[in-house]
């Protein structure tokens, strides 16, 4: 794989998670996109998470 291209991967993997799933203080911890369903309230709350880049960026969820 040439690097102008492996670049442009990570680039857009750090894009997408920037702009989808990562929570933002200023939105309320809301990330910029919305959420697909309001977070789960209560003590039984199981979280799920995904490793990007590597495990350089890791993302948390909650399962349903």
């Amino acid at each position: 794989m040439n690097s102008e291209r492996h670049l442009q991967l990570v680039i857009d993997e750090y894009v997408d998670h920037y702009n989808s799933p990562r929570p933002h203080r200023t939105l309320q911890q809301n990330p910029p996109a919305g959420r697909s369903h309001p977070p789960a309230i209560g003590a039984n709350i199981r979280v799920l998470r995904r490793d990007r880049l590597g495990g350089l960026i890791r993302e948390y969820a909650q399962a349903a």
